[in-house]
């Protein structure tokens, strides 16, 4: 699964002013993410806003990006929840055409033990017919899968191939790589830390900046990977506050406000999450004009 290496974007789910899905705001999405060069997808992720998607909208979503995206780059679909036996029986009932991975999240709210953690993704690599991406985000799910737990998980099963790692601990991150076998991938799940990351041997980012500047993100990651860090490091920099700023009011509000002053889509979210201040959305523009 080396198409999973480099930077993959967490797409956000535009929304029109009256809250409905925003499909040519969608278009233009995974056009410009393809023009700038990202190297593969993640949909229905938390940055997708799925927590408040119907059924019927996931499914009109995850439809929507397949057929934009034509098999020009890789799909990865979000499944995930704290309730195992739902997640199995989403995994084996869904419909995976166009789809080359999924991305699970760690269960959030319950708190599970490691070994928890440790069986409820045994069942989801079970279940799933795909390769399947571990996603640790204790900052939204409460509860850290630690590197023995993920190590373990990777050497017990095959298809677990990945993991998003999202603690903002580099401590965690060198154990990780560490520890996991040599084709186990370490993808950044922060966008702060993911050149650094690269450094130290991981395989690239699921980025939420990415989707934004594409091009510019892209080629930091790339040269990353490439080992031209003096040069990498040096555009790295240069966009830290850009990335402060997405996140100063949550996400994904501050990402669709960059959006919104590049022309691809409305800055609209549903509730419980409200929009980009004013002010936000004047400092995000005012970045934009300097890069």
């Amino acid at each position: 699964m080396q198409e999973l290496r480099g930077t993959g974007v967490a797409l956000v789910t535009p929304f029109n002013e009256d809250l409905s899905i925003d499909y040519n705001g969608l278009t233009k999405l995974v056009e410009y993410c393809i023009s700038g060069g990202v190297n593969y997808l993640v949909t229905l992720g938390t940055t997708a806003e799925s927590a408040t998607l119907s059924s019927e909208e996931k499914q009109a979503v995850v439809a929507h990006i397949i057929k934009v995206a034509e098999g020009r780059l890789p799909i990865v679909l979000g499944v995930g929840g704290n309730h195992t036996a739902a997640v199995v029986a989403e995994l084996k009932n869904g419909k995976y055409d166009g789809i080359k991975a999924i991305l699970s999240v760690s269960p959030a709210y319950n708190k599970p033990t490691q070994e928890g953690i440790y069986q409820h993704f045994a069942s989801v690599a079970t279940a799933s017919p795909l390769p399947v991406v571990l996603y640790n985000v204790p900052g939204r799910t409460s509860s850290n899968m630690l590197p023995e737990t993920t190590a373990r998980l990777a050497r017990d099963f095959d298809n677990i191939i990945a993991i998003k790692e999202a603690t903002g601990d580099m401590s965690q991150v060198l154990e990780l790589i560490h520890k996991t076998p040599d084709d186990f991938m370490v993808i950044s799940g922060d966008d702060t830390l993911s050149l650094p990351l690269v450094s130290a041997g991981g395989s690239g980012v699921i980025s939420v900046i990415g989707q934004g500047i594409p091009e510019v993100f892209t080629e930091i990651i790339n040269d990353g990977l490439n080992d031209a860090f003096a040069k990498a490091y040096k555009e790295h920099f240069k966009i830290l506050e850009l990335i402060d700023l997405i996140f100063e009011e949550g996400n994904p509000a501050g990402i669709k406000s960059l959006l919104a002053h590049q022309g691809v889509c409305k800055p609209f979210v549903r509730l419980p999450l409200v929009k980009a201040t004013d002010d936000l959305h004047q400092k995000i523009g005012a970045f934009l004009n300097t890069l």
